[in-house]
């Protein structure tokens, strides 16, 4: 099978796999890293020797060593010539014109052994240096809007669509520029916190400050004859922040656990504020803040000249494009046949979770494109789980239950609100004039799931 995988980005996935920097795999096989760097972006190949060596250090099977030298180094394979370790190389000069002009070796074939990573389960958040990890035209903006001072981003998409993974990313480059990181998970927050804006806000602060290493003084600032919103803004303006003496980056994941409380206007405006009062000299300048969402949050603040996530940076995280499939597809050693990713692409529509764990379970032998095809909507399938969690979540709100059913009988939503509510959920979308299940997955899941 022939996989088109450059050699210089094969290389920097293994390097990354492993977490080593382009002078720490140079040292490994004998090389300076500026030589691995002009490897990985194309402009250099390597000699015989680095190539062995590369292949020694990356456990390449011996008896795919000859073939991997001819990809790192882009000669094609000769008629007839033996699979050793130990077989003559062909000079690199003219290799492109004999490859051309020989028509058994006029694509370079790579072992498939060779070009498999080693494959990552599709659930969890992705580590920030995964060759597994799809790059979406908002990746960019996104990372150099992180590398300035003083910002705020919101991270919104439904569930499953990599927010905290693309979160993760961001965090490494703040950390890579310097700037400190801390990261709140609301999904820890219990319900007994979540109570009151104070019992809320006294556990914010004293979070932070153990997330920093900071000796909490709490109870000080709340002794303050004023709200909870701004005795919280005075414990980072006046301690926390100095405390930390540089640039900071406040991030915080599923904030959708503050929608459901009576004070939720209030925080987001108090978060409002700390964006709108950033100005040269002020603590606040050094303050970043990351915010990710599943919800629209428009519904839940009342005041949008309130709202944190209508300014900075916006990422909105879409679908996996068809191309992206197919990049995918090859990053798991091409488990899928072209007209199989299309009809992959055609069933889940590119939802980054449900493509990954379809390509893990053919890639992994747990499933054939045959089978998982035949049962992807059936409750024991490979999409079950997925399909599931939506499913009781749906129940726990019987107008979206209503209101995605007059969707799969009529294509219309005629309240706009349970639409963004579905929407914001990844369950449905506009088309024209209609409204439509998000995937045909979806739709044949949830007509069978959803009569009445």
């Amino acid at each position: 099978m022939h996989n088109g995988t450059p050699f210089g980005r094969w290389l920097r996935e293994q390097r990354r796999a492993r977490d080593l920097t382009q002078d720490g795999i140079g040292a490994q096989v004998g090389c300076a890293g500026e030589t691995i760097r002009k490897i990985e972006a194309g402009a250099a190949r390597p000699s015989r020797q680095v190539a062995e060596l590369l292949a020694a250090y990356l456990a390449v099977p011996a008896a795919d060593w000859p073939d991997f030298v001819r990809w790192a180094r882009l000669l094609p394979a000769r008629p007839g010539e033996a699979s050793t370790a130990g077989s003559g190389a062909t000079a690199h000069t003219g290799a492109a014109s004999s490859a051309a002009t020989d028509p058994a070796s006029s694509l370079l074939r790579t072992p498939h052994s060779i070009l498999r990573i080693p494959l990552e389960r599709p659930e969890g958040t992705m580590d920030p240096h995964s060759a597994f990890y799809v790059e979406r035209p908002s990746d960019a903006p996104a990372g150099a809007t992180m590398r300035q001072p003083g910002v705020t981003i919101t991270i919104k998409g439904p569930r499953q669509m990599g927010k905290s993974s693309l979160l993760y990313r961001l965090l490494d480059t703040a950390q890579a520029v310097g700037k400190r990181v801390v990261l709140l998970d609301f999904q820890l927050v219990d319900a007994a916190a979540l109570a009151t804006a104070d019992a809320f806000l006294r556990q914010f602060c004293a979070w932070l400050s153990d997330e920093l290493g900071i000796t909490e003084q709490v109870d000080d600032y709340w002794r303050l004859p004023v709200g909870p919103m701004q005795r919280c803004t005075n414990y980072l303006k006046k301690y926390l922040l100095p405390q930390v003496g540089g640039p900071l980056v406040l991030a915080m994941d599923e904030v959708d656990k503050i929608f459901d409380t009576p004070y939720r206007s209030d925080f987001f405006a108090m978060l409002r504020s700390w964006h709108n009062t950033r100005q040269a000299g002020s603590v606040w300048c050094g303050l970043d803040l990351v915010l990710v969402t599943s919800t629209e949050p428009y519904q839940f603040v009342e005041n949008l000249n309130q709202s944190p996530f209508n300014v900075g940076c916006t990422v909105e995280l879409e679908d996996f494009t068809p191309t992206q499939v197919a990049d995918l597809n090859e990053r798991h050693g091409a488990p899928l046949t072209p007209a199989e990713a299309r009809r992959l692409m055609a069933l889940v529509g590119g939802q980054p979770y449900l493509v990954r764990r379809a390509l893990y379970l053919i890639a992994t032998g747990q499933l054939t494109p045959d089978a998982l095809f035949a049962t992807a909507q059936e409750e024991r399938g490979p999409f079950g789980d997925h399909l599931r969690a939506h499913l009781l979540r749906l129940h726990e709100a019987p107008d979206l239950v209503a209101g995605l059913r007059g969707i799969l009988r009529n294509r219309i939503c005629a309240d706009e609100r349970i639409y963004f509510r579905l929407r914001g959920a990844g369950l449905v979308r506009r088309d024209g004039t209609a409204v439509l299940p998000r995937y045909p997955l979806y739709e044949a899941y949830f007509r069978e799931h959803l009569r009445g």
